[in-house]
């Protein structure tokens, strides 16, 4: 089963590429799962994004990790030649990593070593769509959700480096068997036929 993985900062258009990749011949081919928020019926019930502990960033981690056992099933159920996920357990690493940068948590090697006893999809390919902060938060504001949430903690432009840097710079390599990088602050659109065009090519 070849899994394919999205990822990249929140306004990156991951969401927009998989809905236009439900659309095209390869959805009808594919197990497609959602973003781990949108598994979490209720919004209080999401974990914050600025985990106020090393406790609790570890909590954060246990909550999804649910959710990535229903994937599992899902996708090992669902009998499609690939997989493709909006997000992977590599957000999980990144997103700890990031925090460790930032309030020296420390939990970042402890979820490296959490999941070697836990399943998990590991992508085969993750395309990570790389956008400038000023892009994302103009998507974000045209999107207009910068007034009902002026303080966005997954666009702090610390958070934004190092999730980055997990992905990009960081010593120790991603979950993920290849990463592929893709310049993605051209128009969604645009972007979402390059995904397209990427995940045609693995998939094939």
């Amino acid at each position: 089963m070849l899994i394919i993985a999205l990822e990249g900062p929140s306004y990156a258009g991951k969401s927009t590429a998989i809905r236009h990749l439900r659309r095209t011949a390869l959805g009808s081919r594919a197990f497609v799962s959602d973003c781990y928020v949108r598994h979490i019926a209720h919004r209080d019930d999401i974990p914050p994004a600025w985990t106020d502990s090393a406790a609790a960033q570890l909590a954060a981690f246990e909550r999804f990790m649910e959710i990535e056992a229903t994937r599992v099933a899902e996708a090992t159920a669902s009998g499609r030649q690939f997989v493709i996920l909006d997000r992977s357990v590599d957000t999980l690493l990144a997103h700890a990593y990031a925090l460790d940068a930032l309030f020296g948590y420390g939990v970042h090697h402890q979820l490296r070593d959490r999941l070697k006893t836990l399943s998990f999809l590991r992508p085969d390919h993750t395309l990570y769509l790389d956008v400038p902060a000023e892009t994302l938060h103009l998507r974000r504001k045209t999107a207009g959700h910068t007034a009902a949430e002026s303080e966005y903690f997954l666009h702090e432009p610390g958070f934004l480096r190092h999730a980055r840097d997990y992905f990009v710079h960081a010593s120790r390599r991603p979950a993920t068997r290849e990463l592929t990088v893709l310049a993605a602050d051209a128009g969604q659109d645009d972007v979402a036929q390059a995904v397209e065009a990427l995940v045609t090519f693995w998939a094939r």
